[in-house]
């Protein structure tokens, strides 16, 4: 805010420059002031202190202010026996129904907060804040996986198997899995186990992420991941784009086109039709996250080699015929890094890159 004692400098100091012959216009820029602001301050000029900024200066008390006195009544109502246990937005409705107004449910809440009570006031634990998992990385096979549970159906309602399926995120090779007929810590160890025998998993190498679930927080399956020496890493509860690379695979899985409609008759039926997905994803599927090789030949490090090739057929082929091409050739280069719920910074320079590609 501008006070009168600055208003009347700064029109003194515009006033001098027009004598010595600036424009008022060129003035008033100079001082970052507009020539409507500049006649309006004039006009009050002649106005006495304090009257002459006619903003208000002070805090405004409102007339229907609420006196001491009524706070203390809305505190003391508020923390007796009766409702201190219940919020503003149930309170004045009771007292309402038996004919009492004290104030508006918003006072309640604005003197309770002011009083610094406006908290949680049941008996239930407080709603705790999750915070996002820390972003992870992955720069070559075998350093991040991540996994899940998922329900197979039957062919008798009610009864479900259920498969567990560990990624490689870098690859998005499945390097394990397994159908059991119930969710268990200890089975979840066990393929996690065998996994670090077959792939040779050094202790801290790998980080495996999951949701919440009882199965991925077990005693049974914590005491394998410390055992092997793999860090665990967790979902926010009921947050699911925190595990996104399971849950799409997970619907690339279901919707198959021979996924059985009416569910699996027997255990040994449905590890046999898991096998052959498997199989298929990772050594006949080429993947569009991967610029379209299969998880298998990026698990091996043969993709730099296939997109090479790839990328000299396309170059050899626009050579041939340079009219057919308007720009690039498709893009070739091998993905060098993989993000697994990744901070805001590099959400944004992976959509900037998208958008130069597109353009």
């Amino acid at each position: 805010m501008t006070t009168l004692t600055e208003r009347t400098n700064i029109m003194g100091y515009i006033d001098q420059s027009i004598k010595a012959g600036a424009r008022q216009s060129q003035a008033c820029q100079i001082v970052d002031l507009t020539e409507r602001t500049l006649q309006r301050w004039r006009a009050d000029a002649n106005l006495e202190l304090p009257k002459g900024d006619r903003r208000p200066a002070r805090v405004q008390v409102p007339k229907n202010a609420l006196s001491p006195e009524e706070k203390e009544h809305i505190l003391a109502t508020a923390n007796s026996a009766d409702y201190a246990h219940l919020p503003p937005s149930q309170i004045v409705p009771i007292l309402t129904d038996k004919g009492i107004y004290i104030a508006s449910e918003s006072s309640f809440y604005r003197v309770l907060n002011s009083a610094n009570q406006l908290r949680h006031r049941r008996r239930e634990a407080v709603s705790q804040v999750r915070s996002k998992p820390r972003a992870l990385t992955a720069t070559a096979p075998n350093q991040l996986y991540s996994w899940d549970i998922t329900y197979l159906s039957t062919t008798i309602k009610g009864k479900h198997y259920y498969l567990y399926l560990f990624l490689d995120l870098y690859s998005r090779h499945i390097v394990g899995w397994q159908v059991y007929d119930c969710e268990s810590s200890e089975k979840a160890g066990e393929v996690m186990q065998d996994i670090c025998t077959r792939e040779q998993i050094k202790p801290q190498q790998v980080v495996l992420h999951s949701d919440n679930g009882s199965p991925m927080k077990g005693a049974t399956m914590l005491a394998t991941l410390q055992k092997l020496g793999v860090t665990p890493s967790y979902s926010r509860p009921s947050v699911s784009n925190d595990n996104p690379f399971s849950e799409a695979l997970f619907k690339t899985f279901k919707y198959r086109h021979n996924y059985p409609k009416k569910g699996f008759e027997n255990l040994m039926q449905a590890r046999a039709w898991v096998g052959q997905f498997v199989h298929w994803y990772n050594h006949e599927h080429r993947h569009s996250a991967i610029n379209f090789v299969t998880p298998a030949q990026r698990h091996k490090g043969e993709d730099n080699t296939i997109l090479a090739k790839r990328k000299a057929v396309y170059e050899a082929a626009k050579r041939a015929h340079p009219n057919r091409w308007s720009g690039e050739t498709l893009n070739c280069n091998p993905i060098t890094i993989v993000y697994l719920n990744p901070d805001q910074s590099v959400k944004s320079e992976r959509k900037e890159i998208i958008q130069q590609k597109i353009a």
